[in-house]
């Protein structure tokens, strides 16, 4: 169903669309009312501000990324408001199958046919698709909450679990070809690979932003193209 046609569009959610079609929208209030009720209400704690899916759109637009991958994309937020605010194409790998379905949902809401899919999985145990960047919002930290504050109790949370996702997570990064950029909002858990390199950090968001290029000890042929770029330090 196209976006237009939903039951209750207004001219406000028009203005929305509009505005994230250009990069410019901050408003996570009238995002969020696409949402079914119950990720509504997780929203400000486990999916990805507006502000900053939009910021990291420019950021990947900037450095004419095409492809990128978000693990644990959730209720498939990030993928859809950086699509719209950018060019490139998204995959969102999450672990419930219910969330896959609702992203579904949400970005045929916006149209975004082939620019947006999501995929049913779980790192370390599932193919990554393979993308030019890949982007995590704190993705294993669940494990570690309370029974409150998780989403639900359909996959298995623990330390135990945590640590497994966590080291699969570095796995991967090892593993990635250089030129492959790393985007992080309020981290990942784990650590990033020395072969990193910080080309991006914005500490204005409520969490920090930051964007790394898999550079290797002498530079890939992208980062020496260019200076690092620091975006937003206070």
């Amino acid at each position: 169903m196209a976006y237009s046609e939903l039951p209750d569009a207004d001219a406000a959610e028009s203005d929305i669309y509009e505005r994230l079609c250009f990069g410019v929208c901050r408003s996570d209030l009238s995002f969020d009312r696409l949402l079914q009720d119950d990720l509504r209400t997780r929203s400000s704690l486990h999916w990805t501000p507006v502000s900053v899916a939009a910021r990291a759109a420019k950021w990947i637009d900037e450095r004419g990324i095409a492809t990128v991958v978000d693990i644990g994309s959730g209720a498939g937020k990030f993928c859809v408001v950086a699509a719209l605010a950018g060019r490139a194409t998204y995959v969102g790998l999450e672990q419930r199958a219910r969330l896959v379905k609702a992203s579904r949902q949400l970005a045929e809401t916006f149209d975004l046919g082939i620019r947006v899919r999501f995929v049913h999985g779980t790192l370390g145990f599932s193919h990554v698709p393979k993308a030019e960047a890949y982007y995590m919002y704190n993705p294993f930290g669940e494990n570690l909450f309370g029974p409150q504050s998780q989403i639900d109790g359909d996959v298995e949370l623990s330390e135990t679990r945590y640590r497994r996702d966590i080291s699969a997570a570095e796995r991967m990064l090892t593993e990635v070809p250089f030129g492959t950029f790393l985007i992080t909002y309020n981290g990942f858990g784990g650590h990033v690979p020395p072969t990193f390199r910080e080309v991006a950090v914005d500490r204005a968001q409520p969490n920090v932003l930051q964007m790394w290029e898999k550079v290797g000890h002498r530079g890939s042929r992208r980062a020496r193209s260019r200076d690092s770029y620091i975006d937003g330090l206070t």
